[in-house]
């Protein structure tokens, strides 16, 4: 078995089969496991082993597996997919290691959020501790221990002299990553508009546009706050929706969002539309 693969029996716990599959055999459960991101298909393709040998364990029960920041199928994308499937209950299990406090916040904060904007029947939602927590966590870090490799070290040499392109990009995008725009859900903010890049090739089309995260952005009772630039617009309250017509209307169509835009007054400023980000 590869070394990333949890053992088959950390997910074989007479406690956990009983709570997917009742008595009565009625119910449609699925299992969703979820990670941060990945950039490349090794991960992509990681998350399907983890997700085939869950599904191994768990018969009849759907298992799938998605991303909480840049990466497909999004958290909220996986969500949708299973709603139109008709589950009568989802079981989320976090694959985040280590898990901050404010991971589980915005994670309730979004699903409660992505819940009062869809008008689709919701299964009920339970959200797994986190995977350290686990009574086998010890017994599979020394699984790990036993797959170790000694590194080889080669001799120092000078790296060579690279160059490097500047970017011809003319807009910037900067997502907020400061405390409350954390807890505001901003995770799942950057990972849709990095996946709507992706999506809609953002770097090569109209004026190009680049993004990135950023420490404190200053408006933090307005989170989750985005900027975008050569304008410096700020946007807050962001949600996916929001983060659509931002990239339709202003990164594409030069024109700026005013349903989410907040302009300098020199006074202070509530959120026009709080229940949004509730």
């Amino acid at each position: 078995m590869p070394p990333f693969l949890l053992p088959p029996r950390m997910f074989e716990s007479e406690a956990l089969s009983n709570k997917i599959r009742p008595a009565n055999g009625t119910r449609k459960s699925a299992i969703l496991l979820i990670a941060k991101s990945a950039f490349a298909a090794s991960p992509h393709r990681a998350m399907q082993r983890m997700t085939d040998l869950v599904a191994s364990s768990q018969s009849g029960t759907l298992v799938r597996f998605a991303f909480t920041e840049q990466g497909t199928p999004s958290l909220h994308e996986a969500l949708s997919a299973l709603l139109d499937e008709e589950v009568d209950e989802i079981f989320i299990v976090p694959l985040v290691l280590p898990m901050e406090p404010s991971f589980h916040i915005w994670l309730k904060k979004s699903l409660t959020r992505w819940k009062s904007s869809d008008d689709r029947p919701w299964p009920v939602l339970s959200i797994a501790r986190d995977i350290a927590s686990s009574a086998l966590m010890g017994q599979l870090l020394n699984d790990l221990l036993a797959t170790a490799d000694e590194l080889q070290v080669p001799a120092p040499h000078p790296p060579p002299l690279e160059g490097s392109l500047v970017p011809a990009q003319k807009r910037r995008v900067l997502v907020c990553e400061g405390g409350a725009c954390n807890l505001a859900g901003a995770d799942a903010i950057w990972g849709h508009l990095r996946n709507q890049q992706e999506r809609l090739k953002l770097r090569v089309i109209g004026d190009g546009t680049m993004t990135a995260k950023s420490t404190c952005l200053g408006p933090c009772n307005l989170a989750p706050v985005l900027q975008v630039f050569p304008e410096g617009t700020y946007y807050g309250g962001v949600t996916e929706q929001a983060v659509n017509r931002i990239i339709t209307e202003h990164l594409l169509a030069g024109q700026v969002v005013e349903d989410f835009a907040y302009h300098p007054t020199g006074r202070k400023q509530r959120l026009r539309n709080p229940s949004l980000t509730s």
